[in-house]
């Protein structure tokens, strides 16, 4: 094929051999493998706007590739092109409340750069291994969210390359339109290539409590009521399997730097869990923020982590959660999710999500709901898997809920237009400015 993209010139560079198409045709998820035509990775923003501006006049389709943590080919390009942004991953030296990054750093790179200084990201995913340009495409939720929001939430200015070729800058006061776009706009506005990240001083250790609970009732309202108090800093919810069925955890964490210290016996008075269950753990608090790398490092040595993940992630309203966990449990066991599957329940503030992309149930809380499950590499247990995402999804939907669009679960042009509801034809209007010849984003994201 000789269509003049490898004439370009680029700082980095252009890839077409195999080993590089089939990498871009993969993902965690490994349910979806669409074959580019070609990788570009860039050795600078500039490369992005010469191959989005080829892109456009050859109505090509292009999309941005992160760390390739999406399960549902949300960062391939069938026939298109991948931007690989990995080797975009500078971190500046942060000042007292903001760091500088570029979108191909992880959020470990940037949380080891900014401890230095004693300073923090509010809001970190619990995998760290994540880049910072894909969680802000989508969002980018965690433990701190019922305080800070999500990550999006923290962005005080962005740089990108529209499909144009034309590098912006933009944030709240200079080209909120095309800001507001960018983030949780799931890649179809522009590319982001830089982000100027808010900070907030880091504690030095972190007290983690685990309290479990004897059916998932009772962990949620615990979590309603312990989010309302402001008593954890870290606030998540998870059901576990065992060899007895599934369990019911609350994973709360408290931060300190000594000689302040946190009081064991206050933090947990009635939280509503099974007394004398409670588990408690002092950590660093870098240790505590990257507490699934040996976990990862466990996956891998098993070879789970390049099996299948159809992972599921709803976002439900408050009063309508309880009906959804207790539908999706009466049909799931503990063999469903695998030895390392769980499913994550925990309260967000609506309030604080103010993202507008990033679209949340009309209540005042919002529970994510968050089934990460390890199958076998069995293609007939994937399929009855992603079966089951899309009917949870069905249902979520008819209880008020929306998808955090990360998970595996297919979606058509309805769907797409009943997550934007009455903003979608603004955000339509938005992709037609930025993108007028409709390249970005993967093919399950595009439809109108």
């Amino acid at each position: 094929m000789d269509d003049g993209l490898f004439s370009l010139s680029f700082d980095g560079e252009m890839r077409a051999d195999s080993g590089a198409l089939t990498q871009a045709a993969e993902d965690f998820g490994h349910v979806v493998a669409d074959r580019p035509r070609a990788v570009l990775r860039p050795g600078s923003a500039a490369d992005i706007a010469t191959v989005l501006r080829f892109a456009s006049e050859q109505g090509i389709p292009v999309v941005p590739r992160g760390q390739g943590h999406s399960t549902y080919g949300q960062a391939q390009a069938r026939d298109g092109i991948v931007i690989d942004m990995s080797a975009l991953d500078r971190v500046s030296h942060p000042s007292e409340d903001h760091v500088i990054v570029e979108a191909g750093a992880t959020w470990a790179d940037v949380l080891r750069t900014t401890l230095r200084q004693g300073l923090t990201p509010p809001v970190l995913t619990d995998y760290l291994g994540l880049s910072v340009g894909g969680t802000l495409s989508v969002g980018g939720l965690g433990g701190t969210s019922h305080r800070y929001g999500a990550q999006t939430d923290t962005v005080l200015a962005l740089d990108a390359v529209t499909a144009d070729g034309r590098t912006r800058s933009c944030s709240p006061t200079e080209s909120p339109e095309l800001f507001r776009s960018l983030l949780a706009g799931l890649g179809q506005c522009g590319v982001i290539t830089r982000a100027t990240l808010r900070l907030v001083p880091a504690p030095a250790r972190v007290r983690r409590y685990k309290l479990f609970y004897r059916d998932i009732d009772l962990l949620t309202a615990s979590q309603r009521v312990l989010m309302r108090e402001g008593r954890f800093d870290h606030l998540q919810g998870q059901i576990l399997p065992g060899p007895q069925g599934f369990r019911f955890m609350l994973d709360a964490a408290t931060y300190y730097t000594p000689p302040a210290a946190p009081d064991d016996r206050e933090l947990t008075a009635d939280a509503g869990h099974e007394p004398g269950s409670e588990e408690i753990e002092d950590l660093s608090y870098w240790d505590f923020a990257d507490r699934l790398s040996d976990g990862e490092a466990e996956l891998r040595r098993l070879g789970a982590w390049t099996h299948p993940h159809p992972w599921a992630n709803l976002l439900l309203p408050n009063t309508t959660t309880d009906d959804f966990l207790a539908r999706i449990l009466t049909g799931l066991t503990p063999d469903d999710l695998g030895a390392a599957g769980l499913v994550l329940v925990y309260p967000l503030l609506t309030r604080r999500l103010a993202t507008p992309l990033l679209r949340t149930p009309a209540e005042t809380i919002t529970f994510l709901v968050a089934a990460l499950r390890f199958p076998p590499p069995d293609p007939a247990t994937v399929r009855r898997m992603i079966a089951d995402n899309r009917s949870w999804y069905e249902q979520a939907r008819e209880l008020g809920g929306v998808s955090y669009p990360i998970g595996t679960i297919p979606f058509t042009g309805d769907d797409w237009r009943h997550h934007h509801g009455a903003g979608h034809p603004a955000f339509l209007e938005l992709v037609d400015r930025f993108d007028p010849a409709r390249i970005l984003g993967s093919g399950l994201v595009r439809e109108s």
